[in-house]
């Protein structure tokens, strides 16, 4: 049955026989050889007495005691003999036992300790009695333990030592030991053991097998080639690196491998193990090898002959792989080429800086900045190239870098440029070796240029938003005027006296509008009616107007682009551009111009494959309509060239114009999704190009299938609905009631969203056919007061007032929901609720 260790242990766990002592043994044989000798002694004694006294009878008796105990005497004595010569021998065994430089232990068949030595007992110290089992617990840790030690005690009792090397962690206590099981001849079923602490050998064989091995790795891996041969040129040791160079199996090569097989041209002529025709000693040569695969490459061989004896060879050779170190070299040197490039054209400027302060090298993109060669720059001190008020700030920052500290932060500095300061960021670091320093620069221009661009698109913003909450305002107050004039000029006829004050009113509000619908405009928050157009037409109908505007001295030239691509924008809106740069390009070539002024509008299709920069954005990738109109007047001033297109900056004199010409000219084209560009150079004149997006074909055809809605001039605008009015502003709200009562609508009103609200649920006929609301009211909005009344009335159609764009109301817009944008006239009240109605 098969026992695992514990159990072995537990069957085996009894107390040792320790022997009795040679000496005690010695003592206990003296006494009975003394016995021995006395009863002998007696013996002859008696036998006297008996030859003298005794009677023959008694003689006989006493004669046969006499040679009885002689016989026990003699065969005691044997006895004793024999079993002092076995104690000497025991001895001598003890004395072995003990002289042994291993631990001995001697068990009989029952694995019963007979024996132990005073080493066996060392190392049972701490573990248990010096038995058998202890030796078993010393290897508890290991599973395999109790049948390696059944293994080895069956060997021995069929006659046969073996042994095993074992590990020992007893403890936490580390130990290796050669266990050895030797049969003990003449006694069946005894068992010699053998236990040897062979710790420091194994540590010295595992350190040596680990150099060993070190040193295998080592030559395999090393990065030159070894290799040895004998007098016939075959291969007794080469290293992995060598093989591998040659592409061959190192087995292979060391079974059937030669040297000059594995050459491209062998010596003539020479013996098979030298590399060179002269042959000798030492041999050093250039060698082009060859592997299986046929790949030749060249190797550098320093090899020596070694002679053993008359006729048996050995070289030693080391091999270099000078195509490894040329493709290094050629490799290193594209490197070198690869930082040279990365130097030269990084789109950083890198100067390298000596200890002394000179430029020792310096990129193309540094040199750019200066706007000089690179020539004029190296070998000059750097603080030359720095503008003076920055020279202490950047001397200070040198001189920590020079102690081998690190700058906070960068540096933001000016050059001095061929053309001016340069604005850069410096960026300083010292090299550990050879005490250089590299400075990098970046070129702050566009960037302080961008900072600038988003400074003022903030300011346009905060102006477009005050701007856009201003014409609400004006809007509100400009329907109220233009409205009761409007009511007022029907009581007031032509002839009448008050019909010319009432109509200076009345135009002079439609001017008010006009600079309402400008703040708009520049702001990008005017309502705008986009239809498709061919820009032709457009300038063609124009054309009259501008003629008028320009005036006699000034020629008007149209040149008109082939097969224009048709653009969406609001023709209205498109003119007032058209206009605006008109007028702006006769006042430039007015004060400079006696005779010769020209004004210049082309037309003409633009694609661009990438993004064009422009005065003050970037032009997307597309297909553009352009427009260009162009004037030979005086021109533009550089400085200004960044801020002609801000609200109210002008370079007029006061009184001649008010700054949102070219700001509402930019604020429609953006609004139409164009982009707007300047090009100007002083006393010759300035070109606005206008680039619209052109759009597809199939849009165009589709528009011009679209029925035409019927013109509301010639249309009956009276009609007897019931409108429900929602307005917050008293003066519009009372026009508007009036002006749809005159034309025969049944018109309720309420001052806010709550209002409305409650008058339509105190009627008794709560059927409303039309909502028209203003949009920004206290409380509750427009929008939310048509979602409520929605609720009730789902079909119910509803017309937002605003002074606001339609684009404002994106998310409230819908069926049935329509704009009405304000000002508007008593006219275009009543034509917006007819034509919702009528819808």
């Amino acid at each position: 049955m098969k026992l695992n260790n514990s159990e072995f242990i537990k069957r085996h766990h009894k107390t040792a026989q320790t022997p009795q002592t040679a000496a005690g043994a010695r003592r206990n044989y003296d006494g009975l050889f003394a016995l021995i000798i006395f009863c002998a002694f007696i013996g002859f004694l008696v036998f006297i007495f008996a030859a003298t006294q005794l009677s023959d009878m008694m003689k006989i008796t006493t004669s046969f005691a006499f040679i009885l105990s002689s016989l026990v005497g003699g065969i005691l004595y044997r006895g004793y003999k024999t079993q002092r010569a076995m104690d000497e021998e025991l001895e001598l065994i003890r004395e072995v036992m003990e002289g042994s430089r291993g631990a001995r232990l001697i068990t009989d068949s029952a694995d019963n300790t007979l024996y132990y030595n005073q080493k066996y007992e060392r190392i049972c110290r701490g573990v248990g009695p010096p038995n058998f089992p202890s030796l078993l617990r010393l290897f508890e840790h290991s599973k395999e333990v109790a049948a390696h030690f059944r293994l080895l005690a069956d060997q021995a009792h069929r006659g046969l030592t073996d042994s095993i090397e074992l590990f020992s962690k007893y403890e936490d206590n580390e130990r290796w030991f050669t266990i050895t099981a030797q049969p003990i001849s003449g006694r069946a079923g005894y068992v010699h053991w053998r236990i040897d602490d062979v710790t420091e050998k194994h540590t010295v064989d595992s350190a040596i097998r680990d150099e060993r091995e070190k040193l295998i790795d080592f030559t395999d891996n090393a990065p030159v080639g070894f290799f040895s041969v004998n007098e016939e040129g075959r291969f007794v040791f080469a290293n992995a690196t060598f093989a591998r160079w040659l592409g061959e199996d190192l087995q292979r090569l060391l079974q059937s491998g030669r040297l000059h097989t594995y050459m491209v041209d062998p010596p003539k002529g020479s013996d098979p193990f030298s590399l060179t025709e002269e042959g000798g000693t030492r041999q050093i040569a250039e060698v082009q090898m060859k592997g299986v695969s046929g790949k030749p490459f060249l190797a550098s061989i320093n090899q020596v002959i070694v002679k053993e004896g008359e006729n048996k060879v050995r070289t030693r050779a080391v091999v270099h792989d000078l195509t490894t170190e040329r493709e290094m070299r050629m490799a290193l040197k594209a490197s070198e080429d690869r930082f040279q490039r990365f130097f030269d054209e990084a789109p950083v400027g890198i100067i390298l800086m000596n200890e002394e302060g000179i430029i020792a090298d310096s990129n193309n993109a540094f040199a750019s900045m200066l706007e000089k060669p690179i020539e004029e720059i190296e070998g000059k001190a750097f603080a030359m190239w720095i503008e003076d008020e920055y020279t202490e700030e950047v001397t200070s920052a040198l001189g920590r870098i020079e102690k081998g500290q690190q700058l906070d932060a960068p540096l933001e500095i000016s050059l001095k440029g061929q053309s001016g300061s340069v604005e850069t960021q410096m960026h300083a670091r010292k090299f550990r070796r050879g005490g250089n320093t590299v400075l990098h620069f970046i070129d702050l221009t566009e960037k302080k240029a961008l900072e600038a661009q988003f400074v003022q698109s903030q300011k346009m913003q905060a102006i477009g938003q005050l701007a856009g909450g201003v014409a609400h305002d004006f809007n509100n107050l400009l329907t109220a005027i233009i409205g009761f004039s409007d009511l007022l000029l029907l009581r007031h006829k032509p002839g009448d006296p008050s019909f010319g004050d009432i109509m200076q009113i009345k135009q002079n509000s439609n001017r008010a509008a006009n600079l309402v619908r400008q703040l708009l405009a520049f702001s990008r928050q005017q309502t705008l009616r986009p239809r498709i157009h061919d820009v032709g037409d457009i300038l063609y109908e124009l054309s009259h107007l501008i003629r008028r505007l320009i005036g006699t001295d000034i020629e008007l030239d149209l040149v008109h682009g082939q097969n224009l691509g048709p653009v969406k924008v609001d023709e209205g809106q498109m003119e007032q551009v058209l206009i605006n740069l008109a007028v702006n390009a006769r006042d430039a070539m007015g004060e400079t111009n006696n005779g010769g002024a020209i004004l210049k509008i082309e037309t003409d299709n633009f694609t661009n494959r990438k993004p064009k920069k422009l005065i003050s954005e970037e032009l997307p990738v597309g297909h553009w309509t352009m427009i260009k109109v162009s004037d030979n007047g005086c021109g533009i001033q550089k400085e200004n060239l960044s801020r002609i297109f801000e609200p109210f900056f002008t370079t007029k004199d006061v009184g001649e114009g008010t700054g949102l010409g070219l700001a509402t000219v930019y604020g429609i084209i953006r609004q139409t999704d164009g982009y707007l560009d300047v090009e100007s150079k002083e006393g010759k004149g300035t070109s606005f190009i206008i680039y619209l997006p052109r759009v597809s074909q199939a849009e165009a055809d589709a528009q011009e299938e679209a029925p035409e809605k019927e013109d509301m001039e010639s249309k009956d605008l009276t009609g007897t609905e019931r409108i429900l009015l929602v307005e917050d502003e008293d003066a519009v709200r009372t026009f508007s009631e009036r002006a749809l009562t005159n034309k025969g609508y049944e018109v309720l009103t309420a001052d806010s969203g709550e209002s409305a609200l409650d008058l339509i649920e105190k009627l008794e006929n709560k059927t409303i056919d039309l909502l028209v609301t203003d949009v920004v009211m206290p409380n509750m909005d427009g929008p939310t007061l048509a979602q409520r009344m929605r609720q009730t009335s789902p079909n119910l159609k509803i017309v937002f007032m605003s002074g606001y764009t339609e684009d404002k109301l994106k998310d409230h817009m819908g069926e049935n929901i329509y704009f009405l944008p304000k000002p508007f006239t008593l006219k275009q009240l009543a034509a917006k609720v007819k034509e919702v109605l009528d819808d």
